[in-house]
């Protein structure tokens, strides 16, 4: 559905996800769901438009899921593009990068190689995962990027705060780490350069985009029901045109990096993001005010969608993002 190409990959994606028998669109089994992660990174799709239809689709069953599959993929992703050879790559693999206020995760060079040390906030499922490709400083400089054995006993993941009401089996708390060997991947300031840090930040996108279709579909089947007023139709036209320029962004950003023509991937990335972020905030919008109450107390799987959405989408920072967009505008060429 995101291939302008190929309009049935979507449909192939979704019937890709026939072995995911703990995605039940109620929440997920974390254990059973990094497992099938796991099988699908092992034949995963080798360009962008399959890999997004692939999250979409897999967002559109079950938001957690998509929220569990996603940052293995890329985490697979990075490792190909930055040719880890050697590195044992089998198992879970997530990609801890976010900073916060008084955490630091330090990197020191000794006799025997590289090792870790500090805190990490925002560590998804690191009670759960093998290995995380994680940031950390050099000094007073952020180096880039380390590959983690999260099992190793240096490595104490933290249950909490997390009292989430949306993606409550994702828990993101801090992981403390105490002199953990580590292998660097890439060179310093790799991770952020490369081109691959663009196409990640789309493929979160994609998932926010699938999961905000049943959202839709809900909209959708109240419109269509007897004596069903204006007003309703009017809801699911503002949300439906939103989704679908967000389909035609997400779609035209795949076909311009899987052909390598992108001149400015970084740009793009940002553009396309704050287009799928806002169609998802009119989705939610127009169904708080076109469905009222009644789903979000009556109908589970749709109370935990919009509550997982509501959570997921927060990745995307709203107007501070939209200021770096216009940043990078004022100081580019602006090219569409």
């Amino acid at each position: 559905m995101l291939s302008a190409s190929d309009p049935s990959s979507f449909d192939r994606a979704r019937d890709a996800l026939a072995d995911a028998d703990t995605v039940d669109g109620f929440g997920v089994d974390v254990a059973a769901t990094l497992a099938w992660s796991v099988r699908t990174g092992a034949r995963r799709p080798r360009t962008l438009a399959a890999t997004w239809d692939l999250l979409a689709a897999t967002a559109v069953r079950d938001v957690a899921a998509a929220r569990i599959l996603e940052p293995h993929l890329d985490a697979l992703g990075i490792l190909d593009e930055a040719d880890a050879d050697g590195l044992d790559r089998s198992g879970s693999w997530g990609v801890f990068a976010a900073e916060a206020p008084g955490m630091r995760l330090r990197a020191i060079r000794d006799g025997r190689g590289w090792r870790l040390s500090g805190t990490k906030p925002w560590c998804s499922l690191a009670a759960h995962l093998d290995h995380a490709l994680v940031t950390a400083w050099v000094d007073d400089e952020r180096r880039g990027l380390f590959a983690l054995d999260l099992r190793d006993p240096a490595v104490v993941a933290r249950p909490g705060p997390w009292h989430a009401r949306g993606l409550q089996a994702v828990v993101s708390a801090p992981i403390d780490v105490d002199a953990a060997v580590a292998r660097p991947v890439g060179e310093p300031g790799w991770y952020l350069r490369r081109p691959g840090f663009a196409h990640g930040g789309v493929g979160v996108a994609a998932c926010w985009w699938g999961a905000a279709l049943p959202v839709r579909g809900a909209l959708r089947e109240t419109a269509r029901r007897e004596g069903a007023d204006q007003l309703s139709r009017t809801h699911l036209g503002r949300a439906d045109a939103a989704l679908w320029a967000a389909r035609v962004a997400l779609a035209e950003t795949a076909a311009v990096f899987d052909g390598g023509a992108s001149s400015s991937p970084g740009l793009r990335a940002a553009r396309v993001r704050t287009i799928v972020a806002d169609a998802v905030e009119t989705t939610l919008a127009e169904a708080a005010r076109a469905l009222g109450p009644l789903p979000l107390v009556a109908d589970e799987g749709h109370a935990r969608r919009v509550a997982d959405l509501q959570v997921y989408v927060r990745q995307h920072h709203g107007d501070r993002d939209l200021a770096r967009l216009g940043a990078a505008v004022a100081e580019g060429d602006g090219a569409w």
